[in-house]
Formats: C-alpha cells, sequence, structure tokens
C-alpha cells in the first residue's frame, strides 16, 4: 500500500506542515516531535514520491544536461557519452531525474525545453555563446559549464588542463630524439583543441624544435575521418619539398590520431620504427588499436561526477569555490611512441 504525508501525520498525530517541516529540514521542530514524525515513517515505511518531495522543498529534483556539438555523434561521443555518463550516475546517487538535450546549432531551443521542465539547475557541456549565458542568467536558476569556454569568467567551468596536455606531449616525442614532428589539430574554436596545439607548439618552440607548414595540418572536425584526411594531407605535402615526413605526429584527440595510424598503415609504414604518433583524451579506442595508441589522459568521468555535486552545491545555495576546477593531465605511454630510427634521421 502506498502511504501518503497525510498518513504520516495521522500516525504521528501532527499538522500535515510539521511533517513537511521535518522532511525538508526547514523551519523549527522540536527533538520529540521529530522523533514522532520519523518513527511513523519508518513504521508506514514512507518514501515522498518526486510531487511530494516538491511541494515540500519548493523543487522538482530535475537537473537539465545540454550538450552543444556542431557534429554528430553527440550522446554516443566517446568523450561526451563518458561525460553523460557519469553525470548520470551522480544524479541518481542524488536522487535527481535528468533531461537530456542535445544542440547542434547552440540556440536557444534547448535552454527553453529545460526551463519548461522547470529543472532545478543546468549543466552546460561545450562551449556557449555570450548570447546564451545571458539568456540562462534571465531565468535565476544555478548552471555550470563543462569541458567548454564562456566569454563570462563569472560562469563556473569544470575542464582539463589541455594546455599543459599538449606541452606533455611534445617533451615526450623530443625526449624521444624527434625533430622532425607534424600536427593534426581538431576545431580550433573548440577550447580543448586550441589549447593542445597551443601548448605543444609553444613547447616544441621552446625547445628550439620548428614545425614546418606541410607538417601541420588544421582539420574542420575532430572525426576519425578528418585525421585520415589530415595525415594523407601530411604525407602528399611533404613529398612534394625536401622536408619529408615527420618521425612523428601529434594528433589533438585519439580520434584523429587513429584516422592518422590508417595511412599509415596504408603506406606501409611501421609504427612506431618509422613514426610515432601521440594522441589525447585517452578514450576507450586508443588501448584497442593495434599498436595501443600512446596518448594524453583527460578526466571525463571526473568532470561529470563533479558538474553534479557542485551544481547540487549551487542549488541548495551553498559555498562553492573555486569558480574554475581544471584536472591535471596525464600521459599514458603504449606503443605508438619509441625512439627515432636513425633510417629516418
Amino acid at each position: 500500500m502506498s502511504y501518503t504525508i497525510i498518513d504520516v501525520a495521522q500516525i504521528a498525530n501532527v499538522s500535515k506542515s510539521t511533517v513537511s517541516r521535518v522532511i525538508s529540514g526547514k523551519g523549527y521542530t522540536s527533538p520529540e516531535t521529530r522523533e514522532k514524525v520519523m518513527n511513523a515513517i519508518q513504521e508506514l515505511k514512507y518514501k515522498p514520491n518526486a510531487v511530494a518531495r516538491a511541494m515540500v522543498s519548493h523543487r522538482t529534483f530535475n537537473i537539465g544536461v545540454i550538450i552543444y556539438r556542431k557534429d554528430f555523434p553527440i550522446v554516443s561521443h566517446p568523450i561526451y557519452g563518458k561525460i553523460l555518463d557519469a553525470i548520470l550516475a551522480a544524479a541518481e546517487s542524488l536522487n535527481y531525474s535528468v533531461f537530456v538535450s542535445t544542440d547542434k546549432e547552440m540556440s536557444l531551443r534547448s535552454a527553453d525545453y529545460m526551463l519548461e521542465k522547470r529543472v532545478d539547475g543546468l549543466v552546460l557541456v561545450s562551449r556557449l555563446s555570450q548570447e546564451m549565458i545571458g539568456y540562462i542568467d534571465s531565468f535565476d536558476i544555478p548552471y555550470l559549464m563543462v569541458n567548454g569556454t564562456a566569454e563570462n569568467n563569472q560562469v563556473i567551468q569544470i575542464v582539463n588542463d589541455d594546455r599543459k596536455g599538449g606541452r606533455l606531449a611534445a617533451d615526450h616525442l623530443y625526449k624521444l630524439g624527434h625533430r622532425q614532428i607534424g600536427v593534426i589539430a581538431g576545431p580550433q574554436e573548440h577550447r580543448s583543441h586550441h589549447l593542445r596545439y597551443e601548448g605543444f607548439y609553444q613547447r616544441l618552440v621552446e625547445l628550439g624544435c620548428e614545425i614546418h607548414e606541410e607538417h601541420m595540418y588544421f582539420s574542420p572536425t575532430s572525426l576519425f575521418n578528418d585525421g585520415y584526411v589530415g595525415c594523407l594531407s601530411l604525407w602528399e605535402r611533404s613529398h612534394e619539398t625536401n622536408n619529408g615526413f615527420p618521425t612523428a605526429i601529434f594528433a589533438t584527440n585519439d580520434m584523429l590520431a587513429l584516422g592518422a595510424m590508417r595511412v599509415m598503415v596504408e603506406k606501409g609504414l611501421s609504427i612506431p620504427q618509422d613514426v610515432s604518433i601521440i594522441g589525447s583524451d585517452n578514450i576507450d579506442f586508443a588501448n584497442l588499436s593495434n599498436p595501443p595508441l600512446t596518448t594524453v589522459h583527460t578526466e571525463k568521468e571526473k568532470m561529470g561526477q563533479d558538474a553534479v555535486f557542485m551544481l547540487n552545491r549551487l542549488i541548495q545555495k551553498l559555498e562553492l569555490n573555486p569558480m574554475k576546477v581544471e584536472y591535471e593531465p596525464k600521459l599514458i605511454v603504449r606503443g605508438t611512441t619509441g625512439p627515432v630510427s636513425s633510417r629516418t634521421q
């Protein structure tokens, strides 16, 4: 049998509003009265449903997740999928339900959908426009951003230190003796790809290592196929000059790196004997390639988990510091990087 808050009040011999105060934890209730209410709840095995909780706490216990991404896949993406899985698990542990929306155009439609659902807060994944931030601000609900950037520095951001990740990749290849190094960089309007490329390039400059123009490719997407196209472009342009093909390549994500590896195999190159390659993100596929891909690990699951826990504090109007959380990257050395071969120097 399903019991209501009225049944609890009758058993405890108190008013319905008193039971509400005990459940919500708001307002004063004497210890004796609170004990009676809790005993009645236990006796009836009463569990407040979502409607009851919302009436008592003035909250819906729903949170919204909007993923902004121009290209498919979105929810099944090896990064965004991991972030979303972690968000769902953390939300369940705090008794939140989650509405998920994806948006390719960064329009106001997804925000309107979430506001219609009366969500208690929002997790915004990827880059946002100032227009979008201003629109959400006008509704006065808590929100934060995961793996993205915003012009407004008052927006709470949860990110990886991608610039440092690029520097780690540069140091690794340089220490292995590589000096003729190429790069396949994803869309530079995206925070992660831009910072990884910037960190990688700047570190090589500091080490006195130049990247030739024909060894650089800027991809329109971060997908496998464009990694393939990018590496093919490096191959063709390198053979039109006297510089030759790079002895090592850094790709700003693992999917681009895996696409580049396909070209190397087709051209009869041995990895890493003829050419080394390193990616970034440490997606599941990276460890399944042959040889397994050397990469820079990013905290995908932790970003999603911390986003929910931080948003919960915002919803409860609890203090939250700092405004920006930035996770340390970690180099994962596998089979695709090795010392520069004497035959490729």
